[in-house]
């Protein structure tokens, strides 16, 4: 009884989370989004440090409802996952004008999400890319604005392709903060 005891004990003592492993699972509600793609949950940590504008940005659209059901239209084995067109194309935005570059120091490694944009680096409006490995080639020439904390394995699973054939959607994009609450109505008819 006394070893069961102390087998008992050990285990505790070793599964205890560690005040540094509480502080990297704490969230920030307000600097969090959760992407919920049909294979599961992603949760990502917005960088508000490093580019405030393009963590707005995101924030904004994703309380207008912008981001829900827009395709995965450029996803490339090894590199990337392009959305946030709702043409589907790669070609279109948001209404909101386009936004001023916040190149960082933050390297793009496997989970970073980065603004996309034209040939001009101010060129940021709605459109971002999830990479599935080490992407730091891109550093210090596209903005980004994000991690994935949890869910990768749910990123690795979307549909490749240059469009995919039968693209994945975004199911629902919301900030952490605004989970439960009710969604926003829609405006009455005249």
């Amino acid at each position: 009884m006394r070893h069961l005891l102390l087998l008992l004990g050990s285990l505790l003592i070793m599964s205890a989370t560690t005040p540094s492993q509480a502080d990297e699972l704490k969230i920030d509600p307000e600097n969090t989004i959760y992407l919920d793609l049909s294979y599961g949950r992603v949760v990502i940590k917005l960088m508000p440090d490093v580019a405030p504008k393009h963590v707005d940005r995101i924030k904004t659209l994703t309380r207008e409802g912008f981001y829900n059901g827009i395709v995965f239209h450029r996803v490339i084995d090894g590199f990337m996952a392009q959305t946030g067109d709702p043409t589907g194309t790669g070609m279109g935005g948001s209404e909101l004008p386009d936004l001023p570059a916040e190149f960082n120091s933050t390297n793009f490694g496997r989970g970073t999400i980065g603004m996309a944009r034209s040939q001009d680096p101010n060129s940021g409006n709605s459109q971002f890319f999830i990479c599935f490995d080490d992407c730091s080639f891109l550093n210090k020439q596209y903005t980004v604005w994000g991690q994935v904390m949890e869910g990768m394995q749910f990123v690795d699973q979307i549909k490749r392709g240059e469009p995919p054939a039968n693209p994945d959607k975004i199911v629902k994009m919301t900030v952490a903060a605004d989970e439960g609450k009710a969604e926003p109505a829609a405006p009455a008819a005249e």
